[in-house]
């Protein structure tokens, strides 16, 4: 059982999955044009401005790039606030 901080191996696997998706070139990270591609699948509306809005608050350590860890805690607190 998992407690309210915790996620599932199940979620996990999702979480994993998604990343995987829009890391278009395996690098195991996500750049601003994958993470643009991504926020427009959200949000077929979305502007380049909001995404680099949304990319520059995802990345935590501003090395321009949305590693693992960085997408995780997106996905789990807000991605459907796109």
């Amino acid at each position: 059982m998992t407690t309210e901080n915790e996620i599932s191996e199940e979620q996990l696997t999702e979480i994993r999955e998604n990343f995987d998706f829009f890391d278009r070139d395996s690098n195991n990270q996500i750049d601003l044009p994958e993470f643009t591609k991504l926020l427009r699948v959200l949000s077929p509306t979305a502007t380049l401005e909001q995404a680099e809005k949304g990319f520059s608050l995802i990345d935590d350590n501003n090395d321009g790039h949305i590693d693992f860890d960085e997408f995780m805690a997106w996905w789990e607190t807000c991605w459907w606030e796109y």
